[in-house]
């Protein structure tokens, strides 16, 4: 396998949407990756750095989303988003990452994305604060067994540069879904994510373990990054 590549090949075919992801921190475990391989859809299978699949816990704030070629959305296109997601590769190479599930805190933006990109979004009441320096980030889920998170976060000024771990976890071009019982691919690009070293001030999470992977979110996270954001452009699938 290839090294990941830090940054973005060209978009194929027409864009279709962008958005900003801004203040995000991003929490990664390490797991074996026949943990991760039965909750993966046909035609990808786990990718791996150093011998592992990876869990990521990812929160940050959703800005000024674009169904590309009109405006930002008002008010639909901004809110506070933490995602499950596992990382995949294809069998034509393509990597990606598999959503296991996004919260988000409008109503009409969830059930755009699960029909129109079968994106397994939930509806959350969710909150983001700055409280000296860390980030709270705050989500639960207003449906089902209404899995809550509490993720709080001290960024530091250390960058972070030339980390091929980093690169694995975070420049990720595209995600894998299936529509209509295949598998596609639907590339992005954005800017190389500017990174910081973090620290996790406390985590009290049940997101990852109703996505099918308990006990992982009840060990210290063996990665924490922040980043102030990047602005993000999607394609049509593949």
């Amino acid at each position: 396998m290839d090294p990941i590549q830090s940054v973005a090949p060209p978009l194929r075919g027409r864009v279709i949407l962008s958005q900003d992801w801004v203040r995000a921190s991003f929490l990664h475990w390490r797991v074996a990756p026949d943990a991760v391989a039965p909750l993966l859809p046909a035609g990808t299978r786990p990718d791996e750095f150093d011998g592992s699949s990876w869990v990521g816990l990812i929160a940050f704030r959703m800005e000024r989303f674009t169904l590309v070629p009109g405006p930002a959305l008002p008010y639909i296109g901004n809110f506070p988003e933490i995602n499950v997601r596992l990382y995949t590769v294809d069998d034509e190479g393509r990597r990606g990452v598999l959503f296991r599930s996004l919260e988000a805190s409008r109503a009409v933006t969830v059930l755009g994305a699960r029909t129109v990109m079968n994106v397994p979004y939930q509806w959350a009441r969710m909150s983001i604060r700055r409280t000296d320096d860390a980030i709270d980030y705050r989500s639960t889920r207003l449906t089902g067994d209404r899995p809550s998170s509490r993720i709080v976060v001290r960024p530091s000024r250390s960058a972070v540069e030339g980390d091929p771990l980093a690169d694995f976890l975070t420049a990720r071009w595209g995600m894998h879904t299936v529509l209509r019982g295949r598998t596609r691919f639907v590339p992005n690009e954005h800017e190389p994510w500017p990174l910081r070293r973090a620290t996790l001030v406390s985590l009290d999470d049940e997101l990852v373990a109703a996505g099918g992977l308990p006990g992982v979110a009840s060990r210290p996270p063996d990665s924490v990054l922040y980043s102030p954001g990047v602005h993000a452009r999607f394609a049509m699938p593949l």
